[in-house]
């Protein structure tokens, strides 16, 4: 399906693997306030399968920041990403590629994995727009990703950057299929008023 026919949607992780690590963080009780809030509890009752509203991802991740405050709505939006990035390798991602991605030198397997994320980057931007520089692996420098019109910093008002979720999920990637010792770092966010969310990736 061509991405314009899905914009403004986002793929079910970013609600399901909230639903998935809350409850060991607040127990059930709170974890179904939390998403009443947020207008979602019938997303624990039956979990999505599709594409969902990036409206209602934007939702839930404002109420995980409204509600828990900015530093434990992080560790959560960061476990989710982690959760989420679990869920692609065992399921999404194809693992004859995943074994060609580790046995090729990381700045190679950077640059392949990076054009792959941008190809998919319609499943989980949504109406945002997802920038790479996939020669920057092959030059030695950081590989950077932005994300313009981010869904899930539309809104937020931060002094420090809030895309926790999305960097947890590119760390866990990058760790496992290109060098176990890559971080992410959300060096710009729109929250604090940037003109992109901008995610650095170093080994």
């Amino acid at each position: 399906m061509h991405a314009t026919t899905l914009a403004g949607r986002i793929g079910p992780n970013a609600i399901t693997r909230v639903a998935e690590v809350l409850p060991a963080r607040l127990g059930s009780s709170a974890t179904w306030e939390l998403f009443e809030r947020a207008g979602l509890v019938r997303y624990l009752r039956q979990p999505p399968e599709r594409m969902v509203g990036e409206d209602e991802v934007r939702a839930l991740h404002a109420t995980l920041r409204e509600q828990l405050g900015g530093t434990l709505a992080g560790e959560v939006a960061r476990a989710a990403g982690t959760a989420t990035a679990d869920y692609l390798l065992a399921h999404r991602i194809p693992h004859p590629l995943q074994r060609l991605l580790r046995a090729l030198p990381a700045r190679l397997a950077a640059r392949v994995l990076l054009r792959a994320v941008a190809r998919n980057a319609w499943t989980f931007v949504g109406s945002g727009r997802l920038q790479t520089c996939a020669a920057a692996a092959l030059l030695g420098r950081p590989v950077v990703l932005r994300i313009r019109g981010n869904p899930l910093a539309r809104g937020v008002v931060a002094a420090a950057p809030a895309c926790d979720y999305y960097a947890a999920a590119f760390e866990r990637l990058f760790q496992v299929l290109v060098h176990p010792r890559c971080r992410v770092v959300e060096a710009e966010c729109e929250a604090c008023g940037a003109a992109a969310c901008r995610f650095e990736i170093r080994w």
